[in-house]
């Protein structure tokens, strides 16, 4: 199985890499064109959503740091 990597970039888009496929909340896939990386928008501002379309560039602030997630909670 191949490995599917999230990079969340700072003032960004998230960035998927690998073997994956996206679908609508009906479970209908996007026709990604045989692409193995795409960037899906962080910032709401693109008009080729779920994609990015670069309109995050100086209206999008985070600086993307990993942290840990604090413990599941157990049912």
């Amino acid at each position: 199985m191949a490995t599917t990597k999230l990079v969340i970039n700072s003032n960004g888009s998230t960035r998927i890499e690998g073997d994956f496929e996206i679908v609508d909340k009906d479970g209908n896939a996007y026709d990604l064109g045989g692409r193995t990386v795409v960037s899906l928008c962080r910032c709401g501002l693109s008009k080729n959503k779920p994609f990015c379309d670069g309109s995050h560039r100086g209206h999008f602030e985070h600086n993307a740091v990993a942290f840990a997630l604090p413990p599941k909670k157990e049912a």
